[in-house]
């Protein structure tokens, strides 16, 4: 796994929910019962863990902002994180496994 496949598939799921209004952030994920807005929360969080790994760093909290509306921008930055602590090949793979997983659950 390479960081451009990354970057593509994080590019790929921005695209697809990127111009989402409230409303089908609020909507319940496929087949699972939380929202689509906790699933992507919950991808920027993972990606943020990983760079933590990558970086040797402690693993920290990304904040729920209040807006929805600004998840895609909360999941450029951590992905771009992920990718500027130059990680290894296991984790971009977990990384680009976690972002598949989660654009085939919205």
């Amino acid at each position: 796994m390479s960081a451009a496949e990354l970057d593509r598939a994080v590019g790929l799921l921005v695209r697809q929910v990127g111009h989402w209004q409230q409303p089908r952030w609020a909507a319940a994920a496929g087949g699972g019962n939380v929202s689509r807005a906790d699933l992507v929360h919950r991808l920027v969080q993972e990606l943020a863990n990983l760079a933590a790994d990558a970086e040797g760093q402690p693993r920290r909290a990304v904040p729920r902002l209040g807006n929805d509306l600004a998840l895609p921008d909360q999941l450029r930055v951590v992905s771009a994180d992920l990718l500027a602590a130059g990680p290894a090949a296991d984790l971009l793979a977990r990384a680009a496994a976690e972002v598949t997983a989660t654009r085939t659950a919205l």
